[in-house]
């Protein structure tokens, strides 16, 4: 319980996790990193909301498990989102916070922390991932559009792309910054060559600032 210094390879800009929604997520995509640990059905643990969010804390809330989910396999209660929020808001001049989703149409209506950046994933402008229950990339990037908080973007695992698509949603969607990160995992994903991601990196650099993660170097040979 608590919330969670970040490790890893996640986002390196990010001091800390924290998850009240927690349990499989119900967009159940192909190369999540938490289908490698032990997952128990989706629930809510009430015990987080005691927990001290603490000050001057760059916040990931919901990292394990899309609390914005909603498809044919399940639906993250509107109850949940509210208790999450609502916490989040009590501590919201201390902290900043990064709410991620695949379904980013949800955050529709919904109340922020003051201090709030919105993030979704396109890992390409083409669906090439048929055993995921979330949202498709042009739903996702017609959405982010759509908001006028500040937003950043995913990329990753990154895929096989178009690149004046990939730079025209980037221009749309207008982020803070884009986040670009390669399979880790070795799922066998249709991925671009060396000169496409080099231009794409290059043309973004041209829109808004570029964080590049450490294993992209693998496609850059």
């Amino acid at each position: 319980m608590g919330l969670n210094k970040q490790k890893g390879n996640m986002y390196p800009w990010v001091t800390h996790t924290w998850n009240a929604i927690k349990g499989k997520c119900p967009h159940d995509c192909l190369y999540c990193y938490m289908k490698g640990y032990p997952q128990s059905e989706l629930h809510f643990d009430e015990k987080e909301l005691k927990v001290d969010m603490g000050q001057g804390n760059f916040i990931f809330v919901g990292s394990s498990c899309d609390m914005w989910a909603e498809c044919a396999l399940g639906r993250v209660p509107s109850r949940w989102i509210a208790s999450v929020l609502n916490h989040c808001i009590w501590y919201e001049d201390r902290n900043r916070y990064l709410f991620q989703s695949k379904n980013p149409a949800r955050f529709k209506s919904w109340n922020f922390p003051q201090d709030t950046i919105l993030g979704t994933t396109i890992e390409s402008n083409y669906n090439l991932l048929n055993n995921s229950n979330a949202p498709n990339v042009y739903e996702r990037m017609v959405a982010m559009a759509s908001y006028e908080l500040p937003k950043m973007i995913s990329i990753e695992p990154i895929m096989d792309f178009d690149f004046e698509v990939m730079l025209e949603w980037i221009r749309d969607i207008n982020p803070e910054f884009v986040s670009i990160g390669a399979d880790s995992k070795g799922h066998k994903l249709p991925e671009p060559g060396a000169d496409k991601l080099k231009a794409l990196i290059d043309g973004i650099q041209k829109i808004t600032e570029i964080r590049a993660k450490n294993n992209l170097d693998r496609l850059m040979k």
